[in-house]
């Protein structure tokens, strides 16, 4: 995905922000949602919303909330389609330009904010992709391991007969 462009945006100034803070909540649209189940290789994205505290001080703004969605993937055992709902955490320190520089001996440095605004859209992006499950599972489905050792007349295994067979099967020598 490109970072300089996401294809959900919802820019909040931070002059906008009051110093009592800010309680947004969001919810994408459809055509957002379909943009998204397309980029995080889903079936569908039935839906996508977020709840954003927003906390402005001296140095920036402290992000706090969560991005709920409702996703379909198909089973990597039984290639079904399932839906599993995800719930992420978000909390993130935004730091002024002035703050940026004095943070930047911290262990867990603060993001950038760019042009005086964040993006609450591209922020609830970031989170549903990162907590995406890329091996999703239908309840109760297991991997059953693969039969790889074909057993010859005298007992023996020997893992390529099943190869050797198939070759002989469709006219090999």
């Amino acid at each position: 995905m490109d970072k300089t462009k996401s294809p959900w945006t919802v820019p909040v100034a931070v002059d906008d922000i009051p110093e009592t803070g800010l309680h947004i909540e969001i919810e994408a649209p459809e055509s957002v949602r379909t943009g998204l189940a397309s980029i995080g290789d889903l079936r569908d994205l039935p839906r996508l919303s977020a709840v954003f505290d927003l906390a402005r001080n001296d140095a920036g703004v402290h992000v706090t909330g969560e991005v709920h969605a409702r996703i379909g993937q198909a089973c990597v055992v039984t290639l079904e389609a399932i839906e599993n709902d995800l719930d992420e955490p978000v909390d993130l320190v935004f730091a002024l330009a002035s703050a940026q520089a004095e943070a930047k001996g911290s262990e867990e440095p603060p993001e950038s904010l760019v042009g005086g605004k964040l993006d609450l859209g591209a922020i609830a992006t970031e989170f549903l992709l990162l907590g995406i499950d890329p091996y999703p599972r239908k309840m109760g489905a297991e991997f059953a391991p693969l039969k790889t050792d074909v057993k010859t007349d005298d007992g023996s295994a020997r893992p390529f007969a099943a190869l050797e067979a198939l070759k002989k099967s469709i006219g090999g020598t």
